[in-house]
C-alpha cells in the first residue's frame, strides 16, 4: 500500500482545483472539491492501486473489471459529467445525460488542468487537458450543451493558455461569481 504517496498526491491535486476555483470565485467547490476522495472506500483503493503516473482507479478496472472507487466518486461530486445521468422522462428513451449548470463545467475544467498537472508534472503543457479528454471519448455520455462548453474551455486553454481561459471564464462564464460570495 502506497499510503503517504497517494495522500500526497490526491492532496496536491484538490490544491490545485482550490487555487483554480479560487481564481473564478468558485469558493465553496474549491473548499469541497473531491473530498469523498478521502473516505476509506475511495482512499484504501487508492492506496492500494496506487502508480503516481495516472488515476489509479484505472488500475483497480484492469484488475477487477470495474472501479469501486470511481463508481464512489462519481456519484458524489457533481464536477463530473458522468454524476448527471438520468432517465429520460420520455419512455424507451433509458438513460440519458442531463445538462450540467456551468459552475460544475468550470470546475470540471479545473480538475482536468490540475490532474494533467499532477501527472505530468514538468512535461505539462496547455493542451495536454484536451489530450486526455479526446483520448476518453465521451460520445453520448455528456450532454452536447454540456459536451460544447467544455470543449470550447479546452480549445481555448490550448490554443491561449491558462491566464486567458481562466480570465475569459471569470468575465463570461462566472461572471457574477465572485459578486455573489462577497455580498454573503
Amino acid at each position: 500500500m502506497y499510503i503517504w504517496q497517494h495522500f500526497k498526491t490526491i492532496t496536491h491535486h484538490k490544491f490545485m482545483v482550490m487555487k483554480g476555483c479560487f481564481s473564478v470565485g468558485l469558493y465553496k467547490q474549491g473548499l469541497l472539491h473531491d473530498l469523498s476522495k478521502y473516505m476509506p472506500s475511495e482512499f484504501l483503493v487508492g492506496a492500494k492501486y496506487y502508480q503516481g503516473t495516472q488515476s489509479p482507479n484505472n488500475a483497480e478496472r484492469k484488475d477487477k473489471g470495474y472501479s469501486s472507487a470511481w463508481l464512489h466518486h462519481k456519484g458524489r461530486n457533481k464536477h463530473h459529467y458522468e454524476y448527471w445521468m438520468d432517465y429520460s422522462a420520455h419512455a424507451g428513451d433509458g438513460i440519458i445525460p442531463a445538462k450540467m449548470p456551468d459552475r460544475y463545467i468550470v470546475e470540471m475544467f479545473i480538475d482536468r488542468i490540475a490532474a494533467s498537472k499532477n501527472y505530468n508534472k514538468e512535461k505539462y503543457t496547455d493542451g495536454d487537458p484536451l489530450k486526455y479528454y479526446l483520448s476518453g471519448n465521451p460520445g453520448n455520455f455528456m450532454h452536447k450543451e454540456t459536451k460544447r462548453k467544455l470543449e470550447k474551455l479546452l480549445y481555448m486553454l490550448a490554443e491561449r493558455g491558462e491566464a486567458y481561459t481562466m480570465q475569459y471564464i471569470r468575465k463570461r462564464v462566472l461572471p457574477g461569481a465572485r459578486k455573489q460570495k462577497s455580498k454573503k
